[in-house]
């Protein structure tokens, strides 16, 4: 894992929404693997492709559509653009096809979107601008463009599990989990093992690129009405995100975790203290000691875990 390179990057107010992608100027023509998760998108898949064939043209790139075991035509559909479509027996999650076609992808520079029509897919040159003059590792599609279609319910949540990243990974993330995002192929690969086959893998690798020292940029962008029917189920989702980030937090940057439940655990001795000696005239000894060395307890696991999490993090570099 790179440990020593610069922060992320947060230029937001820099960067133009409506820029004309024709007037992006590479000085070689950049090698893009565009790759595109689809499980029952009959409704949005051809016109996702649609728009990404426009903007090939400015980039030597393959299309990659990996059909997650769908009951639809949406396979039929994207083998007639004549571009390359992998194939899974069933249907094993967003993310194992996210995974699927970066094993199987011919470029080091990879562009992922969705199939449902909910993504601006011609700011996908300027995302791989990013990549190659910015020498970023990640550049990130925020939605916070003009027109951003978005349920409010959704909005809280995802304000919720932003905060919690926040306060995982040490920087502000104003989007964890979009699904239009490119980035570079070694530094994704580095994270295989860990990253999910459902949808938090975006969460994942966001998480996991910020706290390893990665660098990572934001630009913003629209979002719009996706097409045809969400596979999103808020409650259960929300569920396996916000234990997703605990265990990144744990997995990554264990002190973040173990050092505040030690912290609360000494104030809640304290409080008990007072509490069991002014109010009820007898010093609860026993109890407010238990706590105390609960609290140690934590502490001194969390500085094992960090320790730990340090040796294997150089053990890998060696190797």
């Amino acid at each position: 894992m790179k440990k020593n390179k610069q922060r992320s990057q947060m230029a937001l107010n820099s960067y133009e929404l409506e820029k004309d992608t024709d007037n992006l100027n590479f000085n070689e023509v950049p090698e893009v693997s565009i790759i595109i998760p689809a499980f029952n998108e009959s409704s949005g898949i051809g016109y996702t492709l649609e728009q990404i064939k426009n903007i090939a043209r400015e980039l030597n790139c393959e299309i990659i559509v990996v059909d997650d075991g769908s009951t639809d035509n949406t396979c039929s559909i994207a083998e007639s653009y004549g571009i390359r479509v992998i194939k899974h027996s069933h249907n094993k999650g967003y993310g194992a096809a996210l995974k699927t076609g970066i094993r199987n992808s011919l470029y080091e520079i990879i562009c992922i979107t969705d199939a449902d029509g909910t993504y601006p897919n011609d700011s996908i040159p300027l995302l791989i601008q990013e990549i190659i003059k910015g020498r970023n590792d990640m550049v990130v599609g925020v939605r916070t463009g003009e027109q951003v279609t978005m349920p409010k319910a959704r909005r809280l949540v995802k304000w919720i599990l932003r905060k919690l990243a926040n306060f995982v990974s040490g920087e502000r993330i104003p989007d964890l989990n979009s699904g239009l995002r490119a980035f570079k192929k070694e530094a994704v690969l580095n994270f295989i093992k860990i990253l999910p086959d459902g949808f938090s893998f975006t969460t994942t690798i966001t998480l996991g690129m910020l706290v390893n020292g990665y660098s990572v940029k934001y630009i913003p962008i629209n979002y719009n009405l996706r097409k045809g029917r969400s596979k999103i189920k808020p409650i259960r989702d929300t569920l396996n995100f916000i234990q997703l980030i605990l265990r990144i937090g744990l997995y990554f940057a264990p002190l973040k975790i173990f050092l505040p439940l030690s912290g609360l655990l000494f104030i809640l001795a304290i409080i008990w203290g007072m509490f069991s000696y002014f109010v009820l005239n007898k010093f609860a000894d026993a109890s407010t000691l238990t706590i105390i060395m609960a609290g140690i307890q934590i502490g001194a696991i969390g500085l094992l875990a960090e320790l730990m999490n340090h040796r294997i993090d150089n053990n890998y570099k060696e190797k």
